[in-house]
């Protein structure tokens, strides 16, 4: 059983893990924080920060083993998926009327 994932399927299981995990929370969170009277920008550097944790330790394990092609996947998966997220999660706040 030493079958290895093709770096594809690694990359796309990444990436929309991440939009699934950030594009919900995102949303949820922008609802909390107009409840709240929170401001959106301080939500949004929040989760720009919490992407770049996301995505650390995939880029730690990448320098320290140059070779890693799995590590290289995942941190181009998680780093996609992140950025998707971000991206559009804002539109559908908006459309909802949250922002």
């Amino acid at each position: 059983m030493d079958l290895m994932l093709p770096d594809y399927l690694i990359r796309e299981q990444a990436a929309v893990g991440a939009l699934v995990v950030f594009g919900i929370l995102r949303v949820i969170t922008a609802a909390v924080a107009r409840a709240r009277g929170w401001r959106i920008l301080v939500v949004e550097q929040a989760f720009i920060g919490v992407a770049v944790l996301w995505c650390a330790p995939q880029l730690f394990e990448w320098l320290w083993h140059p070779a890693s092609t799995n590590a290289l996947a995942e941190l181009e998966g998680n780093a996609t998926g992140c950025a998707i997220a971000l991206f559009f999660a804002p539109i559908l706040s908006h459309r909802l009327g949250y922002e």
